[in-house]
């Protein structure tokens, strides 16, 4: 049997999930059958109630190089179209995993090598993103002539310049210290300690109120783009859902008893 193209591990007694792209022959390009695996994980995550965080990363030395060309080469020669095998690719990338999925549990990049293209677009996905010293990342598309319609949700993490300089001058990578200076990548570290610190970062916050954590990331990601009013009106609506739960006794009896709370999300 051959390996699977995604791998799906629960650590830490179900409250994290690691997923692994797996094609490292072909350094985690994205073809159809991975972003199959790719969907159905996020979704059996999103409905998972033990599950409270996940980190991505790939197998091998890229976390992945983008749509797999020769799959959509082949898919244009059936069809006779030229671009339209990428197009249809590019529509199976999961995103934006927050508002078209409605996942509002945190999810970790952790980016151990190339990140270009689709392969940037789904790190661009990840809610914080760690980086190993030695990766890069980029948007080549400009380079061949190809679409990338996932651009426009870049300026929510980087300004405007920042999201230029990478859509425009698609000739050159950017190293994952210069993706940390402009505010992409929130940590960067030693390649042989990304997954430790992926880890660390998932397990603090697995131990934070859950529905808090999920309350605030929708806040924010849905506040980008509403008015300030209209904002807060919206946090105020949604924060109504922490109103009689154990966990929001639990989170002051814990704090005025001087221990760390056991949250159930309950």
């Amino acid at each position: 049997m051959p390996d699977p193209v995604l791998l799906y591990e629960a650590k830490a007694n179900g409250r994290i999930v690691v997923m692994t792209l797996n094609r490292p022959q072909a350094l985690n390009a994205l073809n159809g059958e991975l972003l199959d695996a790719l969907n159905a994980a996020f979704v059996r995550f999103r409905d998972d109630d033990e599950a409270w965080a996940a980190i991505i990363t790939g197998a091998g030395r890229a976390f992945c190089a983008g749509a797999d060309l020769r799959e959509m080469i082949e898919s244009d020669a059936a069809g006779q179209q030229s671009g339209r095998g990428l197009e249809r690719l590019a529509k199976r990338i999961p995103g934006p995993l927050s508002e078209s999925l409605g996942l509002w549990k945190p999810v970790i990049g952790a980016i151990n090598g190339f990140a270009l293209a689709g392969g940037f677009a789904l790190a661009q996905q990840c809610d914080v993103r760690l980086a190993a010293e030695t990766a890069e990342v980029g948007i080549p598309e400009a380079r061949w002539n190809l679409s990338a319609d996932w651009l426009h949700d870049l300026t929510r993490q980087i300004g405007l310049g920042h999201a230029l300089e990478l859509a425009l001058w698609a000739d050159k990578r950017m190293t994952a210290q210069r993706a940390y200076e402009i505010g992409w990548v929130n940590k960067v570290v030693p390649a042989d300690k990304l997954m430790d610190e992926a880890m660390e970062w998932a397990q603090r916050v697995v131990a934070m109120g859950p529905t808090s954590v999920r309350n605030f990331k929708e806040i924010l990601y849905r506040g980008a783009f509403l008015p300030s009013a209209e904002g807060k009106a919206f946090a105020r609506t949604l924060e109504r859902n922490l109103l009689g739960m154990q966990d929001t006794q639990e989170g002051p009896r814990a704090f005025t008893e001087r221990r760390n709370p056991a949250f159930k999300n309950k």
